[in-house]
């Protein structure tokens, strides 16, 4: 499969790259601090892949403390094409009943204290995030869960949430008022740092419960959670396995390969040294031109 290298960070529930034929773990090293652990790369069918545990081995990070900047670095450094996150969500709409697959198409980030981008003092980029997900990558994504036997809903807003406290009624409600079809707590600053990146990015996304708009019900449990996610995580790993059947032969190129094309507005002359050097895999390609 000539050109796709595709990297997935797994959430709750994912903690390991099973599927992955010949794999290896390997730690590497980010400029942006420490990564959630290592990533384990090997193949599946023709098709290389890199897995990384979101929330770390044993689920020891939540969605707060989780160094998105690292994780995202680190999978570029590794020559990853293209990123999948696979992730649980829970429904703000009756008919994304738990145990099926929503692939999001727009982010709304209610996330407050997160590192949010790879640019800031002594170096400004402004990327375009209008369409936050690869169109190409969701699709491919929710015809390999198909495939896999899940039930996919194509298209929903995600909100993004900062945790680790699940919302209140009253958020919910407004949430569900806003437009916005599923809740998560880790989708943001994902989506962004894939897109400075240039990462294509898409979120395939297990819903495991009601949030807690539907009034006249308790609200969200870990328990509740954790069963659905038990009773479907195999679908999701089928899914990888089904997704690098369904990849082209070729990987033609993608508008989001050079998303930093004309988005830093610093002028070489005071770019910060420093950030140029934490920035290399990030945005060599377009540091390297001057």
């Amino acid at each position: 499969m000539a050109g796709w290298h595709i990297g997935v960070i797994g959430g709750t529930g994912l903690y390991d790259a099973a599927v992955l034929e010949d794999a290896q773990e390997i730690p590497v090293n980010s400029s942006f601090g420490a990564p959630s652990g290592p990533v384990a790369t090997g193949r599946i069918g023709g098709v290389r892949f890199s897995f990384l545990a979101r929330h770390g081995k044993g689920h020891r990070l939540s969605p707060g403390t989780v160094n998105y900047r690292a994780n995202v670095d680190v999978l570029k450094r590794c020559g990853v094409t293209d990123l999948v996150s696979i992730s649980a969500i829970g429904s703000l709409r009756e008919e994304l009943a738990p145990g099926s697959f929503v692939v999001v198409d727009q982010l709304i980030d209610r996330t407050l204290v997160r590192e949010r981008s790879f640019f800031g003092e002594g170096l400004v980029a402004h990327v375009s995030l209008a369409d936050p997900v690869c169109a190409r990558l969701s699709a491919l994504s929710g015809d390999a869960a198909e495939r896999a036997g899940a039930k996919v809903h194509r298209g929903g807003c995600y909100v993004a949430i900062e945790g680790p406290q699940f919302s209140t009624r009253a958020e919910s409600l407004m949430y569900r008022q806003w437009g916005a079809d599923v809740i998560g707590m880790t989708a943001m600053p994902e989506a962004r740092l894939a897109r400075e990146a240039e990462l294509p990015y898409a979120v395939l996304a297990m819903v495991t419960d009601y949030d807690c708009w539907r009034t006249e019900e308790d609200g969200v449990g870990v328990e509740e959670i954790l069963a659905v996610m038990d009773a479907n995580v195999g679908k999701a790993r089928a899914a990888l396995v089904e997704l690098a059947a369904l990849l082209p032969e070729t990987r033609e190129p993608s508008w989001i390969d050079n998303a930093l094309d004309g988005a830093i507005v610093t002028a070489p002359e005071h770019c910060d040294p420093q950030a140029m050097a934490r920035l290399d895999a990030v945005a060599g390609r377009v540091l390297a031109r001057g």
